[in-house]
């Protein structure tokens, strides 16, 4: 907002002059905590003609509207934002008697000359609003602060008003009172990142976030707080400062480091630059994040995809089956649908015709009727040139779903290489790492075992998938029965 002139704005209440014409200044009233008053001499106090210059250079660069009066309210000062928002130039204001007939309306200026000076009887500031009058004879509502004005003899000379138009003052109250709202209590996670990317100021939801207090996060680099992901969320908040921010929100996950170790989260979030209002140009100041934790909807919305995707592969695989004029090749149709997105390589192993489940953990071996190819993908197949016994030695997965008439699930452990020597020891394909065992029954029977094989670049089996299984299982058996009832199947 503006400021005075240089010329002629000073001359009735200036730095130079007190409100009687005793040629000594007239300063504000001096706060608590100030030492000694404007009029005595100091160090380095300018001279009387550059004091007039400075004052008035002072008035210009002001953001708020100021006009000051002297005792017997003529308008002393009148700055360049004064002009602006009421239209009055400098030398139009300066030397009128109160603001009666040109910057408020008759009727009201009695009222508002008063409340005006009547800040010279009492300390400290005064706030007032009432409406003004612009010189095309519209009129503003404007806030007014307003103070007294001590001459050198320490008695009031006059009363210097600063003031803005309201609906501007309470849009920066707003922002004010967002920012706070923003940074205290939001839903919402709000960090502003610097330059070098490193938190300055963390609001209460993005420390619970980020495992940390709002203090011990400032200033730390991302990468000490986020294992992984950290570099997809660095390079969107530097793209945010080259190019400014995106124009939809983004989805990150990242790995945290927690007390309780670490943990997986899904951030939606959205990112804005933040620049200097001081700049002539503008200059970047970091960036504004604000973020919002969505892992349990992402979860629960994958889990609904994963879901609908089974159900829609049981029932095209039931479709397929009911063509199928051989029950073997039945079998081997589910197990191609079932494999789909759900494992790397699957087993069917049978038990011989004709024995229990206790006969055969007791030493029998399971019979190796189809499978994918140990390799590479590919379809499930059956065994050619007849079925092959395989070794499977005490206490194998296999064995223990025999054992149990359920599923067991297990996984390599870190240490082994890769889990070549852990698949190897089960006889299974040399990139298994995750393993599912589910016993195949019909008819009160036990017909053998399916076995599904993921590699390690895939997550271990969950308690989800074990109930796929056991109902892929249940189809399988009740096919493979179907084949030893019109004979010429596995086992017989």
């Amino acid at each position: 907002m503006g400021a005075s002139r240089s010329s002629g704005t000073t001359d009735a209440l200036g730095p130079d002059e007190g409100a009687e014409g005793t040629g000594e200044p007239v300063c504000p009233e001096p706060s608590a905590s100030a030492g000694g008053d404007c009029g005595s001499p100091g160090a380095g106090a300018p001279a009387a003609g550059s004091g007039a210059e400075l004052l008035a250079a002072l008035l210009d660069g002001m953001d708020a509207a100021l006009c000051a009066f002297d005792a017997g309210g003529a308008v002393t000062h009148w700055n360049r934002e004064a002009e602006r928002i009421l239209g009055w130039s400098a030398q139009e204001a300066v030397g009128r008697t109160g603001f009666a007939g040109w910057a408020v309306r008759r009727a009201d200026a009695h009222e508002v000359q008063g409340r005006l000076m009547s800040a010279m009887d009492a300390p400290g500031r005064q706030v007032h609003e009432f409406a003004l009058l612009r010189k095309d004879g519209s009129r503003v509502l404007v806030r007014t602060q307003s103070a007294r004005v001590l001459g050198a003899d320490g008695k009031p000379a006059g009363v210097y008003c600063a003031f803005s138009e309201v609906h501007a003052q309470i849009d920066l109250e707003r922002a004010i009172a967002l920012s706070e709202a923003l940074l205290e209590d939001a839903s919402w996670g709000v960090v502003l990142v610097d330059v070098d990317l490193r938190p300055t100021v963390v609001n209460a939801y993005a420390s619970r976030a980020l495992g940390g207090g709002r203090t011990t996060l400032l200033g730390r680099p991302l990468g000490e707080l986020v294992v992984q992901g950290v570099e997809e969320l660095e390079a969107a908040l530097q793209h945010v400062l080259a190019e400014g921010a995106p124009g939809a929100p983004a989805e990150f996950w990242v790995t945290l480091r927690t007390a309780e170790g670490e943990r997986r989260r899904c951030w939606r979030s959205g990112f804005l630059r933040l620049a200097s209002p001081l700049a002539e140009e503008p200059v970047p100041l970091g960036v504004g994040w604000l973020f919002r934790d969505v892992t349990a909807a992402k979860l629960a919305q994958q889990e609904a995809d994963r879901l609908r995707f089974r159900t829609s592969q049981l029932h095209r695989a039931a479709r397929a089956a009911a063509e199928c004029e051989d029950p073997m090749e039945a079998v081997t149709s589910l197990l191609d649908f079932a494999l789909a997105g759900f494992a790397d390589h699957v087993l069917l192993d049978l038990t011989p015709g004709g024995l229990t489940a206790g006969e055969l953990t007791e030493g029998e071996r399971l019979v190796r009727t189809a499978a994918t190819p140990s390799d590479a993908p590919g379809p499930c197949l059956l065994v050619a040139g007849g079925s092959i016994p395989v070794r499977y030695g005490p206490g194998h997965p296999a064995l223990q779903a025999v054992e149990r008439i359920g599923s067991v699930r297990t996984s390599a452990g870190t240490g082994e290489a890769g889990g070549a020597a852990w698949a190897a020891e089960r006889r299974w394909p040399r990139d298994a790492a995750h393993a599912l065992c589910t016993v195949l029954r019909s008819r009160g029977r036990t017909l053998g075992v399916l076995t599904f094989l993921r590699a390690a670049n895939r997550s271990a089996f969950e308690r989800p998938d074990t109930a796929y299984a056991e109902t892929v299982a249940a189809r399988v058996a009740a096919a493979a029965d179907l084949a030893r009832a019109v004979g010429g199947g596995p086992g017989e």
